[in-house]
């Protein structure tokens, strides 16, 4: 008999489990959307510019490849179009509970199946859970005193108020990473005046190539061999060129001077250019990929502001030494709380033990799937499974898969737990791969939490991830 699966989030991870439970001829599946539509992160963000920071034909499922991308860089319309499609060609519309959110799951160990509670006050039963809703889909806001009185209007860049004409306006944007940098300068020519509010520097390299000619286009869509070539040539180039930067290997020197060279070249202004310069390592925060962002930064109307902010005033924003920099529009480029992971979900596992305890040091997965006290619950994006190199996409097939096999083995068992020998065996060989990284230098990032405990990233090559992944091993965990 098929499992019955509740899949939380319809982004590419939620999606791509379903597609992969399709394949394998089981139905009893469920997915559970908060949202009114599929898409995750490329539904949320729709700010001037959206688009992807991994080139077209690596961010993608390899078992469904889009051979119509418009550009070298995916945009925010046509990966939300890519998965709308897959969703279609896969049936996966009638498995779709939009406008649902799932708030609790706790495993009743009598029945070992998960309670699934929904924000309606629904309670369903499954056999697995498998968490799909990924590191970057709550937006932070900063805790800047009297943001509340602030009489203009404000928003995050991930909730984007597009009811509000930005035309002549003054504009303050707090922070300055990947979405700022694609959002700023489609809004600098309209803005009446921008203040780019700067804590740290990031570095910047600039985005290869453009859109596709007519020929690329038509090339790639009827000659599927030249789009799987391009597809390997950008995977090798980030795994041979752009990871060993990120670890002090070989190529450190050479992606520093390559940012370097760009801003030289793109900021003539020596002061300007020194408060963009970062004063920690390249890739310790993630490396920002952007041909436009340092020129809106020149612009006559524009100001980048490194003063620390001290507060939110009515009319503006007020920083260090007591000056009000008038503002009428103040957006948030803050990030996600990409360090909480299932929150605000209420996870509770065998013997009571709860997900939110469980993690309070920071969070930690077998794989970046399974944990020890919560039998059948399997996570994708999970902690220390993102990249900083790669499309993550390589990484939830791997997962997606080993889930798959989680699910044999399950079906011929019973309810599996992974041992807690397992996990601390994990956790060392993390912790010892994770030191030779440049993430654990001083920098504020995303990546970390507030310990200092890089909790998101995945310390080595996608490859070796796919190696241990490729099926489940029986001795690491308990069944029944």
């Amino acid at each position: 008999m098929a499992p019955t699966v509740a899949i939380i989030g319809a982004g590419f991870g939620g999606l791509c489990m379903a597609i992969r439970l399709r394949k394998a001829g089981i139905t009893t599946f469920t997915v559970f959307e908060k949202a009114d539509g599929l898409g995750g992160t490329w539904r949320d963000n729709t700010y001037p510019g959206a688009a992807c920071d991994v080139p077209s034909h690596l961010y993608s499922y390899s078992f469904e490849p889009h051979r119509g991308w418009s550009g070298r860089y995916p945009a925010q319309p046509e990966l939300l179009a890519y998965l709308e499609h897959c969703a279609d060609k896969y049936g996966l519309r009638p498995h779709l509970r939009l406008n649902t959110e799932v708030t609790a799951a706790e495993y009743d160990e009598r029945a070992n199946l998960w309670q699934v509670t929904t924000a309606d006050g629904e309670r369903r039963a499954f056999d697995v859970v498998v968490s799909g809703v990924g590191q970057l889909n709550r937006p932070r806001l900063p805790g800047i005193p009297g943001v509340e009185t602030f009489e203009g209007t404000s928003f995050h860049s991930a909730r984007w108020d597009h009811g509000h004409d930005l035309a002549g306006r003054r504009v303050a944007v707090i922070g300055n990473g990947s979405s700022a940098a694609q959002f700023i300068p489609r809004i600098a020519p309209v803005a009446g005046h921008l203040d780019v509010y700067q804590r740290t520097p990031n570095w910047v390299i600039p985005k290869a190539g453009g859109v596709y000619g007519e020929r690329e286009r038509l090339a790639f869509q009827h000659v599927p061999l030249l789009q799987r070539a391009e597809r390997e040539r950008v995977f090798r180039f980030v795994e041979t060129v752009i990871f060993p930067a990120l670890v002090d290997g070989w190529s450190r020197n050479l992606v520093t001077r390559r940012a370097q060279e760009h801003l030289q070249r793109q900021v003539k202004d020596p002061e300007l250019r020194a408060e963009l310069t970062p004063g920690y390592p390249i890739g310790c925060k993630r490396i920002v990929i952007d041909n436009d962002f340092y020129p809106a930064l020149t612009r006559a109307n524009v100001d980048l502001v490194t003063d620390p902010i001290t507060r939110v005033v009515p009319g503006g924003v007020e920083t260090a030494g007591g000056r009000v920099r008038e503002a009428d529009t103040l957006i948030f480029a803050t990030g996600f709380h990409a360090t909480d992971f299932l929150a605000p979900i209420e996870i509770t596992g065998r013997d009571g033990h709860r997900l939110a305890e469980t993690w309070k040091g920071g969070a930690e997965a077998y794989l970046g799937i399974a944990m020890p006290r919560f039998p059948n619950l399997f996570l994708l994006y999970g902690p220390n499974t993102n990249l900083g190199h790669n499309s993550i996409i390589l990484m939830i097939e791997s997962q997606v898969r080993y889930i798959m096999g989680c699910l044999t083995l399950l079906r011929a068992h019973g309810p599996m737990e992974v041992r807690q020998a397992a996990m601390d065996a994990w956790r060392r060989a993390l912790d010892a791969a994770m030191e030779r990284t440049v993430w654990q230098a001083s920098c504020h990032s995303w990546y970390k939490n507030d310990s200092g405990r890089v909790t998101n990233n995945w310390p080595r090559p996608t490859t070796v991830y796919r190696r241990i992944t490729r099926a489940p091993r029986r001795e690491a965990y308990r069944f029944g």
